[in-house]
C-alpha cells in the first residue's frame, strides 16, 4: 500500500487576476495535478489502458511526488494573484486578502481532518496545505526576485537542517494520520513544510510575473528545463559516478537487509543489497533517513532533497507553460480539463469519498482494471456539466462565501471600533 501514501493534493486558493481575464492554463495544470494524484492513489492495478507489465509503472513514477509539488506550486501562483499579481497590494486590500486566505485555510484544514478520519489509504494533504497558506502570508508583499531567492535558499539549506534536526531530536515514529503534530507538519510528515514551502514560494514568484507575456513564458520554460536537468543529472553523478550509492550500501544496507556487512563481498549479495537501497530510495514518503549524509544526494520523489525540489519545480514550470499555450490555442478542447482545475477541492473531496465507497463495497481487493479511467472520465464529465450549469464548484463556492463573510465581519468590527474611537 506504500504507493497509495503519497501525492495527495488540495485546492489552492483561487481568484481571477486583478484587471484581467482568468488564465485557463493555470486551471489546466491544476487538473493534471489532480489526475496525477488519481494515478498514485488508485495504483497501477487500477489502470485498464495501461498495465503493470506495460507502461503503468512508468507513468506512476513520473507523477508520484510531482503532482503534489505541482499543486503546491500552483497554490503559490494563486496566492500571488490574490494579493496583487505583479504589483503586491498593501494596506486595506492586503488585510482583506489575508482574511480571505486565513478563512479558506481554516475550512480546508477542517475538511482535511474530516477526510483523514475516513481512513482511506491516502495521506490527506489538506491540513498541510492550510498551514502552508498561513506560512506564506508574511511574504506576500515580496516581488518575484525576492521570492525566488527565498525559495532557492530554503531548497539548499532546508534539507541539511532537516537532516540534523531529525537525527538529533526527532527519530522516526509510526504515523497514525496525515498530520498529528507540529513536528510532522514542519519536518517528519508526508508533506513537510520545510520541503513544500519551496514549491509555494516558487509559485508565488511565478504569480508575480506577467504570464500573458511570451518572453516571460519562455524564460519560465527555460528555467524549468534547466532545473529538471539539474534534478536528474545531480543524483546520477553523485550516486553512480562518484560512489554515493556504494556509501549508502555500506551505511544502510545492513539495516535494510538484515545481512552483516562482511557478506557484501559476494557479488550476488552485493547486488541484493544495492537493490534494497535503490528500492528504499523509491519508497520514501516525506524525508530521507539520517544514517548517512549521502541520502541527501538522491533525487527520487518525496525525499525532500535539493535535487528532488529542483526537478519538481522544473517539471511544474514546464507543465504550467505548456498548459498556458495549449489553453490559448485549443480553448474548447481544453474546456473539460480547465473545468476540473476550476473546482479542485470539490474533485479532490469527491474522489476521496468515492474511494471510501469503493473500498467499503469491494473490500481489501478493491483495485480493479479501468477504475482509474472511470474516476478521470466521471470527474471530467461532472466538472464540465457543473461549470456549464452552476459555475463555481460546490466546495469552492462554500469557501468563497465563508471568506467573504469573514472579510465583512472584520470590516464591521473595524468600523465599530473606529466609530467608538471617533465618538
Amino acid at each position: 500500500m506504500a504507493q497509495n501514501q503519497s501525492d495527495d493534493t488540495s485546492a489552492p486558493v483561487q481568484a481571477a487576476p486583478p484587471g484581467g481575464a482568468r488564465i485557463d492554463g493555470i486551471d489546466a495544470a491544476r487538473a493534471l495535478a489532480v489526475f496525477g494524484m488519481f494515478i498514485v492513489h488508485l495504483g497501477v492495478d487500477s489502470m485498464g489502458l495501461l498495465s503493470p507489465e506495460d507502461y503503468a509503472w512508468d507513468v506512476h513514477s513520473v507523477v508520484r511526488g510531482n503532482s503534489s509539488a505541482l499543486f503546491a506550486l500552483l497554490a503559490g501562483v494563486s496566492l500571488a494573484i490574490m494579493t496583487g499579481r505583479t504589483a503586491p497590494v498593501s494596506g486595506d486590500p492586503l488585510r482583506r486578502a489575508a482574511v480571505r486566505i486565513l478563512a479558506r485555510a481554516l475550512l480546508i484544514g477542517l475538511l482535511g481532518l474530516m477526510l483523514d478520519l475516513m481512513a482511506v489509504p491516502i495521506a490527506i494533504i489538506l491540513t498541510y496545505y492550510a498551514g502552508f497558506f498561513v506560512l506564506a502570508l508574511p511574504l506576500v508583499r515580496l516581488r518575484a526576485g525576492a521570492l525566488w531567492a527565498v525559495a532557492g535558499v530554503l531548497a539548499v539549506l532546508g534539507p541539511p537542517v532537516s537532516f540534523l534536526l531529525r537525527d538529533a531530536f526527532f527519530p522516526p515514529v509510526p504515523r497514525t494520520g496525515a498530520v498529528t503534530s507540529f513536528t510532522e507538519f514542519f519536518l517528519t510528515g508526508y508533506y513537510p513544510a520545510v520541503t513544500f514551502m519551496v514549491y509555494v514560494f516558487a509559485g508565488m514568484a511565478v504569480g508575480r510575473t506577467d504570464l500573458t507575456a511570451t518572453a516571460v513564458r519562455l524564460r519560465l520554460l527555460a528555467t524549468g528545463a534547466a532545473l529538471a536537468v539539474v534534478g536528474h543529472v545531480g543524483p546520477w553523478l553523485l550516486l553512480y559516478r562518484l560512489g554515493g550509492l556504494d556509501r549508502l550500501v555500506e551505511a544502510s544496507g545492513p539495516g535494510l537487509t538484515g545481512l552483516p556487512p562482511g557478506t557484501f563481498t559476494d557479488p550476488a549479495v552485493l547486488e541484493e543489497v544495492r537493490y534494497a537501497v535503490t528500492d528504499e530510495m523509491n519508497s520514501i514518503s516525506g524525508q530521507v533517513p539520517t544514517d548517512s549524509w549521502w541520502w541527501l544526494a538522491v533525487g527520487t520523489p518525496h525525499t525532500g532533497t535539493t535535487f528532488e525540489m529542483a526537478e519538481a519545480v522544473g517539471q511544474g514550470l514546464v507543465v504550467l507553460v505548456a498548459c498556458v499555450f495549449l489553453c490559448e490555442r485549443l480553448r474548447i478542447l481544453m474546456y473539460p480539463l480547465t473545468s476540473v482545475g476550476r473546482m479542485p477541492l470539490s474533485v479532490y473531496t469527491g474522489h476521496v469519498l468515492a474511494l471510501a465507497v469503493v473500498i467499503s463495497v469491494t473490500g481489501y481487493d478493491w483495485h480493479q482494471p479501468w477504475l482509474l479511467e472511470q474516476f478521470i472520465l466521471v470527474s471530467l464529465a461532472l466538472a464540465t456539466l457543473w461549470r456549464l450549469v452552476v459555475g463555481r464548484g460546490p466546495a469552492e463556492l462554500v469557501l468563497a462565501e465563508a471568506a467573504n463573510g469573514a472579510v465583512a465581519l472584520v470590516e464591521e468590527r473595524r468600523a465599530a471600533v473606529s466609530g467608538r474611537s471617533g465618538g
